[in-house]
């Protein structure tokens, strides 16, 4: 049949506007229901235990994570891809995830996914991405997150993650921190810091018990039979054990150290009688004990003492500056610390030189022991000769400042006080008879120790020390480092906090805070004491010369209690505690697997 044209025209604009309202809807339709993704390596998605990107986000601008998961964008555009869609764009939110439940809100709204998972973000800041069982929320509060191969973003706050594979990043002025799990990553604030594996505790079959850092190098052992190793970040070691009948045996290295034993002095007080052995002779100190809160410290006691006219030459100023020559200029000690330490140029007074003398005999004293620690472990390994370090800034980058020097040399004027007001006192009546007794008195008065004196807040290092830096991890203290007292009163293990006032290189690190026991401040006190003495000495035989100022009467007279037979016990003692030292290191070794000494 034919139709009419009027007929056709009709028919012709009803079809027209069934196909207008027809294939829109299918559109529609069709973009609903799956939305083309884009390709996985167009889109890189940062692997589970990896951490994100290093911009962290601020301000109201939008984060994108990929990880089977879900992206929420903020003023912005983000599509993430990986078996789920997303898409937003301008001041509003729109989450996707995998065979999940979608809701979109626009502007100021709030967006929740579902992929056994739930993400909330809210108030165009902040963007969390959350997948496989974990949950995220951020609003410029606090931010959690637990479970699996979780990433969370945050911005002007708190992040909290826990778990394995975890990776938690903070932007703005937020902190983040990492608790258990695998392979736990942080990133916080500026630029973010890494933090290391924490210093682990390894036992042997023998019963050693040994502390290995990050980097597997042991930094201490404590051994079956009651003594202490200690290793420093330049391959120095110390061994320290008690004495039967009390006192101390402290190796210093394999040739030298001292032993301890206890007495009682002409005063009646309980003393400590020290003997050092050292480039194959013995010499002895004494020590005089003061009781406090429970315990004794010894304080180092000067076997003779000066003249006043001699104390007020060494403590004044002299007429005009002195330039000294030291001789220094060829030894490898000195062109090796170049970086640490240098000499005044002209000294004003005995003060600031003997400044100076104790800082190189310290120095001296390190490079020596560094030297013959390598060359030991160059020949049992057979490798041949190592360098006694390696040249370079310090732990924190920073020299012995003329503040730092000068601290020190506020110290000598205030020890050089101290012993012309010792010497200027009449000297105590004799005891009956000295005996060696040094059991408990009773109800002996309080003393406050010199490491705790406000008088004496700085402190120059003596002996390898090892202790815990801030971030956890064992660091150590070498001699020469120099210390600065920032409490008055030990906590319950009997230690102090301390700022790291100048350190060399692989120390801990200048600036930083480490609690070092009061014993060990005041063995640093004792030892300034003896090298001042020294120090004295050698101004005294060259007074006169090379520059120096004529000295009065340079004469002495002996401290009874000061003087000190040598036990010559001490060197064989010495050598049996290093044979058992060594024994204990190759077990360690042997059972822990571990790849050297140290703090490096």
């Amino acid at each position: 049949m034919k139709l009419t044209r009027p007929g056709f025209s009709i028919l012709a604009k009803w079809l027209l506007i069934l196909s207008l309202v027809t294939v829109p809807s299918l559109a529609w339709g069709q973009k609903n229901k799956s939305a083309p993704a884009p390709a996985a390596h167009s889109a890189p998605a940062p692997a589970a235990h990896s951490a994100p990107a290093s911009h962290p986000s601020g301000g109201s601008g939008g984060a994108s994570t990929a990880n089977h998961g879900t992206t929420t964008a903020n003023h912005g555009t983000t599509t993430t891809a990986n078996h789920g869609t997303t898409t937003t764009a301008n001041k509003g939110t729109t989450t996707t995830a995998n065979h999940g439940t979608t809701t979109t809100t626009a502007n100021k709204g709030t967006t929740t996914t579902a992929n056994k998972g739930t993400t909330t973000t809210a108030n165009k800041t902040t963007t969390s991405t959350t997948a496989n069982k974990g949950t995220t929320t951020a609003n410029k509060t606090t931010t959690t997150t637990a479970g699996k191969t979780t990433t969370a973003t945050a911005n002007k706050g708190t992040t909290t993650t826990a778990g394995k594979g975890a990776t938690t990043t903070a932007g703005g002025k937020g902190t983040t921190a990492a608790a258990g799990g695998k392979g736990a990553t942080n990133t916080a604030g500026k630029g973010g810091a890494s933090t290391h594996a924490a210093t682990k505790t390894v036992s042997t079959k023998s019963g050693n018990t040994a502390r290995v850092n990050a980097s597997g190098h042991v930094t201490s052992i404590k051994t079956s039979k009651g003594a202490t190793i200690t290793h420093g970040a330049h391959g120095t070691s110390r061994v320290s054990s008690s004495r039967p009948g009390g006192g101390r045996l402290v190796n210093t290295g394999r040739h030298g150290g001292y032993g301890e034993r206890g007495y009682r002095g002409h005063d009646g007080h309980r003393y400590m009688g020290r003997t050092y052995y050292r480039g194959g002779r013995y010499y002895a100190y004494g020590y005089r004990g003061g009781y406090y809160h429970g315990g004794y410290y010894y304080g180092y006691v000067s076997p003779y003492y000066y003249g006043p006219g001699f104390y007020g030459w060494a403590y004044n100023p002299w007429a005009a500056p002195v330039a000294y020559g030291w001789g220094w200029g060829g030894a490898p000690w000195f062109g090796y610390y170049g970086y640490y330490f240098n000499p005044y140029p002209v000294y004003a007074s005995a003060a600031l030189w003997m400044t100076d003398y104790v800082i190189s005999q310290n120095l001296q004293a390190q490079y020596a022991a560094q030297a013959e620690a390598n060359a030991n472990a160059a020949a049992a390994s057979d490798s041949g000769t190592q360098d006694a370090g390696q040249s370079g800034g310090g732990g924190g980058g920073v020299v012995l400042t003329p503040e730092v020097k000068q601290a020190i040399a506020d110290e000598v004027k205030a020890q050089l006080a101290a012993e012309q007001a010792a010497a200027a006192a009449p000297q105590p009546a004799a005891a009956a008879a000295p005996a060696a007794d040094t059991s408990a008195d009773a109800n002996p008065p309080e003393e406050t120790p010199a490491a705790l004196d406000p008088n004496h807040r700085t402190f120059i290092v003596s002996d390898v020390l090892n202790e815990t830096g801030p971030d956890g991890q064992d660091c150590s203290l070498s001699a020469g480092d120099v210390v600065t007292r920032i409490e008055d009163t030990p906590d319950a293990n009997k230690s102090v906090k301390v700022l790291v006032s100048a350190s060399q290189k692989s120390d801990c690190a200048s600036g930083s805070q480490v609690s070092v026991a009061v014993d060990d401040l005041q063995e640093m006190h004792n030892h300034f004491r003896e090298q001042l003495d020294s120090g004295l000495k050698t101004l005294a035989d060259n007074q006169g010369k090379n520059g120096l100022p004529a000295a009065p009467d340079t004469k002495t007279r002996a401290n009874p209690d000061g003087q000190v037979k040598p036990d010559t016990s001490v060197k064989a003692d010495l050598d049996a505690q290093q044979a058992d030292a060594d024994k204990a290191e190759a077990d360690v070794q042997a059972q822990a697997g571990t790849t050297g000494q140290g703090n490096d």
